[in-house]
């Protein structure tokens, strides 16, 4: 039996297996909050009226458009419910792709290219989408499959269809503008501002001062851009920053610091609500899943 900690990880959306293949259609007003996951997620949109908020950028998916949202990326999507919203989704485990790195071939290379292009959607050819859709094809069948080899076969061909995403993210034109990818060039910048200072002081008079912006329309903007008020979204990417470095053995004191939190009780206050776990339990919690999957 697991511990408590443990528990309280999976729980937060950790992912054991190697990747999950998921295939869902339903016609029904979802109401999403914003959120982020602990690993690296790609949807493969087939139809419906769905925007997606990844990271500020609003992205309006046509058929066969490729979402690359990565490790701790802050999302959203948007669904009409009157039309049915079909969509495949992959859950990628980092430790499994990190298992097959050959001859300095990163299968995560496409997702922190998303993050430097600040770009995360493929939009493919009509000549791109078979090939695409028989890999599809295959690899849910080979994951429905039970017969002799079949968990090779299901791996390999998720191999295949993660090099096959990473060379369409690689040939994709950047200079192309994309009429459907919408998004404000100075909550654009602010964002990088704040992924670059998350040590430093990020207060709201100092951002509207850097950026020239009134505070109070700047506050009215970043919500409306990102869905997240502009402290709390500060807040949440230096929860998150400061869980890498604890899972890594960073001592919390050191983490505080390097996080931007203005005092250590603070910081393991807002870890723990955050978490639902102290510093120390949650990296527990990780070492103990890491043993899980080795």
């Amino acid at each position: 039996m697991r511990s408590h900690e443990t528990e309280e990880m999976k729980k937060r959306g950790y992912l054991y297996e190697d990747f999950l293949f998921f295939k869902l259609r339903d016609q029904k007003k979802n109401e999403f909050e914003f959120h982020y996951h602990d690993f690296n997620k790609i949807i493969i949109f087939l139809s419906g009226d769905v925007t997606y908020i990844i990271e500020g950028k609003s992205y309006t998916l046509k058929p066969w458009d490729i979402l690359l949202v990565g490790k701790n990326d802050v999302h959203q999507p948007i669904i009409s419910p009157d039309t049915a919203y079909e969509r495949i989704i992959l859950w990628l485990n980092p430790h499994f792709l990190d298992a097959h790195k050959r001859n300095n071939c990163d299968l995560q290379n496409c997702f922190s290219l998303a993050t430097e292009r600040k770009m995360n959607m493929i939009r493919l050819n009509k000549t791109d989408i078979p090939s695409l859709k028989q890999t599809l094809d295959d690899l849910e069948e080979a994951i429905n499959d039970v017969s002799f080899g079949n968990e090779i076969l299901k791996n390999s061909l998720f191999i295949q269809l993660m090099v096959k995403i990473n060379r369409l993210f690689f040939g994709m034109d950047i200079k192309k503008k994309l009429d459907d990818v919408r998004y404000d060039t100075r909550i654009e910048n602010i964002l990088s501002y704040i992924k670059d200072n998350l040590d430093n002081e990020l207060s709201i008079d100092l951002i509207s001062n850097k950026f020239f912006l009134n505070k109070y329309y700047l506050m009215h903007l970043f919500k409306q851009e990102t869905g997240y008020t502009l402290y709390n979204y500060i807040q949440k990417k230096r929860l998150i920053k400061a869980s890498d470095y604890i899972k890594n053995g960073m001592q919390a004191g050191d983490v505080c610091s390097l996080c931007g939190f203005g005092d250590y009780s603070s910081f393991v206050r807002s870890f723990k609500k955050e978490y639902k776990l102290s510093p120390k339990q949650y990296y527990k919690a990780y070492s103990s899943t890491i043993n899980l999957l080795k």
